[in-house]
């Protein structure tokens, strides 16, 4: 019997990764890691090779120098006999999210790397290569554990579940950034609160707020019209729900709804955003090469506070909760992807939901919800339905599927505006789309 567990990071080269080793540090006591496995693509080398320090001098600081940092391109190496796989690569890089959101922004539509046309464009290059990895995993280690942090979470983690055998959960940081922004606004003991959450990545409602068996949503939902709301990501500019939305909701939406509640109020400040500073991918570009220049010094032996610049806070809270709960089998309530198996009515039992679970030692087990309003149910099953037809698009390259996907969403121009769109889209990603690259030959 192995000692110790070994963990993959799959595109550790990203600027989260500090973060991902605070929160394994923090958790030593519940997880006895043997070894890391860092691993990118050769894009990505000099940022994995400079995480790979910082990673040794935040252990060695804690007295973990014990554990085993490894570097490497192959991901044969990193996933045989891993026990947990955390994916977190972004296929196509910062520019490829720049590009998504310039392209959206000319045919005057909202640019964001998971909403919208963007979205769909991040999935279409995401998707292969998340399928190959998991192609990797059934062959390499079977039995671990997929952890997908990678954008966009909901519909990767729907094409994982549905096209692989790998145990895959999908995670996202909204959730977290909801459930601590609660327990500040009620002075309450996070640990004692139970918030239940549903819908799906991304478009998510706070159902439930239980603080000693009262429901406290009413209290909070007033605190956010009164617009004491600590509830957005800091990726996320600060903004104010219209009081008369959120008292006729009686539900908490997350920031990433103002997308569709607000559209044209989030088109006209994007727009302003990007003639001023650019689009949030050039700012972040700029962050982070602010970021890895605080990595790379030889003194730097913990994570930096300008990492919550970037938008990933509590990253680590959601990933590295997830992975203790199920090896220590916790049983600990957490907002994660997974298979929705009746959980919300209304939607097929095999897609992809984001909600409240009780994690085990067996992965996560949903939380039933009251049903939804009608019209939040028929937002809910169009999105779904453009996540499902986005995700058959990626895996077959069929240009028409995507079309139709793209019609479906409430945040897309149609009609000669969307053709042109989508075809400069494909066009322009075509080395990281291959799955399209018959149209064009």
């Amino acid at each position: 019997m192995k000692q110790g567990l070994k963990i993959a990071i799959i595109g550790a080269g990203s600027s989260y990764t500090p973060e991902l080793i605070e929160g394994l540090i923090k958790r030593k006591d519940e997880l006895p890691i043997r070894e890391l496995w860092l691993v990118d693509i050769e894009e990505g080398w000099e940022k994995v090779t400079i995480i790979a320090g910082l990673t040794r001098r935040m252990l060695e600081n804690n007295q973990l120098s014990h554990i085993q940092v490894h570097v490497t391109l192959n991901r044969m190496e990193a996933l045989t006999g891993a026990d947990f796989i955390c994916s977190q690569f972004r296929a196509g890089c910062l520019e490829g999210r720049i590009r998504d959101e310039r392209i959206s922004l000319k045919y005057g539509m909202i640019g964001q790397e998971t909403n919208g046309l963007g979205g769909f464009a991040n999935a279409n290059r995401t998707i292969p290569i998340a399928l190959e990895i998991c192609k990797e995993i059934e062959r390499y280690c079977p039995d671990a554990w997929l952890l997908n942090f990678t954008n966009p979470s909901g519909m990767v983690t729907e094409a994982i579940l549905r096209y692989s055998h790998v145990k895959a959960i999908g995670l996202c940081n909204v959730p977290v950034i909801l459930q601590k922004g609660i327990a500040k606004l009620l002075n309450a003991d996070e640990t004692k609160l139970i918030v239940q959450v549903a819908g799906l990545n991304h478009l998510i409602w706070v159902r439930k707020i239980l603080d000693g068996g009262v429901d406290k949503l009413p209290e909070v939902l007033e605190q956010v019209v009164a617009g004491n709301d600590p509830l957005v990501p800091s990726n996320i500019p600060p903004f104010r729900w219209p009081a008369d939305l959120i008292r006729s909701l009686g539900m908490i939406p997350c920031p990433y709804l103002r997308y569709y509640y607000i559209s044209q109020d989030m088109m006209d400040q994007e727009v302003a955003e990007a003639n001023r500073e650019g689009t949030r991918g050039e700012v972040v570009k700029a962050i982070e090469k602010r970021l890895f220049d605080i990595y790379r010094r030889p003194q730097q032996h913990e994570k930096p506070k300008e990492l919550e610049q970037r938008g990933g806070q509590y990253y680590s809270e959601a990933a590295c909760e997830l992975m203790t709960s199920i090896y220590n089998d916790k049983r600990t309530i957490m907002h994660v992807n997974t298979r929705n198996n009746g959980t919300i009515s209304g939607l097929p039992d095999h897609c992809t939901v984001e909600v409240s679970c009780v994690i085990t030692k067996s992965g996560p087990l949903p939380l039933n919800v009251e049903p939804f309003e009608e019209d939040t149910l028929r937002l809910i099953q169009l999105m779904k339905q453009f996540e499902s037809l986005t995700v058959e698009a990626a895996v077959t390259g069929n240009k028409e599927l995507a079309h139709r996907a793209l019609i479906l969403n409430p945040i897309v121009n149609t009609g000669s505006i969307l053709k042109s769109a989508l075809d400069e889209t494909i066009r322009e990603n075509l080395d990281y789309m291959p799955q399209y690259r018959h149209l064009y030959q």
